[in-house]
């Protein structure tokens, strides 16, 4: 299985797919065809878009009559951060210990790094 973090990313990655997450977080739900007209995508492209956002959890779709619209759901982008939150503080914790050492090692007498 997939973790959710590798869908996300693998949604972000394109610039359209990203380009339709912002206008649905900025302007609200919205259908395919209401979309298709603010890009220079096709209908039929812009579904295929959605669909993988809608599969990593970007996207949530509500029913409107007959009419199916696309509304963003910011919880899988919060497990994304959430992940790239955590490996940045083991890279902080990791680099502070290399400074420490750096630090501690010249501070001893006969230290080459003076």
């Amino acid at each position: 299985m997939i973790e959710i973090e590798d869908r996300v990313f693998t949604a972000l990655a394109d610039t359209t797919r990203r380009r339709l997450l912002t206008r649905l977080a900025q302007s609200g739900p919205k259908t395919a065809t209401q979309l298709a007209r603010e890009f220079p995508i096709s209908r039929q492209g812009i579904m295929k878009q959605l669909d993988l956002l809608f599969h990593a959890g970007l996207v949530q779709t509500q029913r409107s009559g007959r009419e199916r619209q696309y509304v963003f759901d910011p919880q899988s982008l919060q497990a994304a951060s959430s992940w790239i939150e955590t490996i940045g503080k083991q890279w902080e914790e990791r680099l502070q210990r290399l400074k420490d050492f750096i630090e501690g090692d010249s501070d001893k007498p006969g230290s080459s790094h003076q």
